[in-house]
């Protein structure tokens, strides 16, 4: 059987002849074009290289089907997924109760089913809360690990393909939790959820919770008005004020490590405001500050690697710790492009929230909504509207080629940067063509913007 991870964490463990089937299903569904190819059967038994070069064509094979929008976001697919994680950790299907947290630390209780997916489990929540159907939109699961000091370091947003109830027993650590808080990153969406009771509670939790954490930054004289505020219980005024403080609306990452401006520089990572924004301390123990905008992004990718064990031979496997980095193509200036890398175990929630925030610029420019973002279905199941299904996910695109034409003879005046300058490369220590996200949001920009 082969290990599935999401996260560096042992998702399921499937066969070669399940996988199989359910390639054999999605090109009876979707044609045999649209499917990538799959690793082909042998009729003798296979070598050991010949198991690692298999095991290395599905990963490729479960990438590109997960990357491609229309399979990657199928019933077909999520559900299997969904059916091999509850098999794998061999939890039955039965009535339990989900605890899930609110941002203030308020717990609601939800009776669910062991096998309900992140949108029945978020829609039980939203039903217990009172929120309305069409404000549940806004709001995403998150699993996070609490830290220390009562603080939440997110793990990653719970994805379509997995049972929330398995996700967070099968790590058998108290520490890890289940808390809703809203999922969009553009503050105009506030005005929104706030027209109603419950969406304004929310809102008014998470905002005091960020401010308390220190993600919020907040003056002195801010400070006083804000206190004011919430004495007069005036959730609006209050939340209208956090809204034009530094970093309102952001995710804040643990500090972690980057190679800009120089390798290894100790940095904290936010993420809103469609930016990624950069405290860095230098060598020297300076502090820098910078922001890298998504817009301006060509591609990302995040890679994993687990390092060579050379603890002792007592500890046991599976513990190693996954390396795992985040690494983005930014348009420096009009003809300069540079790969910037974190160095985080949190990269894949951060790439998370870049492929959200592209997602959120394209429903705005394409005139959609968040609030037609979920609709639902005759069978009680809510699923993605075409609003959001209309928003393509990157395509996969082929590993930049250092020997590729520099950016400056593509035009001398940029006014977009052609997708076409990435081109396959060969060198060893590439990764496969099928770890890149393109954006569709990148704009290239000219003279004038600079």
């Amino acid at each position: 059987a082969y290990n599935i991870h999401v996260n560096g964490v042992l998702h399921c463990r499937v066969r070669y002849s399940q996988l199989l089937g359910l390639h054999e299903q999605l090109r009876k569904e979707y044609g045999a074009n649209v499917v990538p190819a799959f690793p082909p059967k042998k009729i003798f038994t296979l070598t050991p290289a010949e198991v690692e070069q298999r095991r290395e064509q599905l990963e490729k094979y479960m990438q590109a089907v997960r990357q491609d929008p229309t399979l990657g976001g199928s019933e077909t697919f999520n559900s299997f997924l969904r059916k091999a994680q509850q098999e794998t950790q061999q939890i039955p299907t039965e009535e339990v109760v989900l605890e899930v947290l609110l941002s203030n630390g308020q717990k609601v209780k939800v009776t669910i089913l062991t096998s309900d997916q992140t949108e029945d489990v978020l829609e039980a929540v939203a039903s217990k809360l009172d929120l309305p159907d069409d404000l549940v939109g806004y709001f995403s699961l998150f699993l996070v690990r609490e830290t220390k000091d009562g603080a939440f370091s997110f793990v990653r947003k719970l994805q379509e393909f997995e049972l929330p109830y398995v996700s967070v027993t099968s790590l058998h650590n108290p520490e890890f939790r289940i808390i809703l808080r809203k999922s969009y990153w553009d503050s105009s969406y506030d005005d929104d959820v706030m027209e109603h009771r419950v969406g304004l509670n929310l809102l008014y939790a998470q905002t005091v919770s960020d401010i308390e954490h220190g993600w919020i930054l907040v003056n002195k004289e801010q400070h006083r008005q804000l206190k004011s505020l919430q004495e007069k219980v005036s959730k609006k005024e209050f939340i209208r004020l956090a809204q034009t403080l530094k970093y309102y609306g952001y995710l804040k990452f643990d500090p972690c490590v980057t190679d800009f401006p120089e390798k290894g520089c100790h940095v904290v990572v936010s993420a809103g405001n469609n930016e990624l924004n950069f405290q860095v301390r230098l060598p020297n123990e300076q502090i820098k500050e910078g922001s890298f905008k998504v817009t301006r992004m060509r591609c990302w990718r995040v890679t994993s690697s687990v390092p060579m064990s050379n603890g002792p031979s007592g500890t046991s496997p599976g513990k190693s710790e996954v390396k795992l980095e985040l690494a983005f193509e930014y348009l420096m200036s009009k003809d300069r492009l540079q790969w910037v890398t974190i160095t985080s175990p949190q990269a894949i929630m951060l790439s998370i929230c870049l492929q959200s925030m592209v997602d959120e610029l394209m429903v705005k420019k394409s005139g959609g909504s968040i609030r037609k973002m979920f609709r639902r279905r005759a069978n009680g199941a809510l699923r993605r509207s075409d609003s959001q299904q209309a928003v393509k996910s990157p395509p996969l695109l082929d590993s930049p080629d250092a020997s590729r034409e520099p950016m400056a003879k593509l035009s001398s005046k940029l006014t977009s940067v052609s997708l076409r300058g990435i081109s396959h490369s060969s060198s060893a220590n590439d990764v496969g063509a099928n770890d890149f996200h393109g954006n569709y949001a990148f704009e290239g920009i000219g003279d004038d913007d600079l």
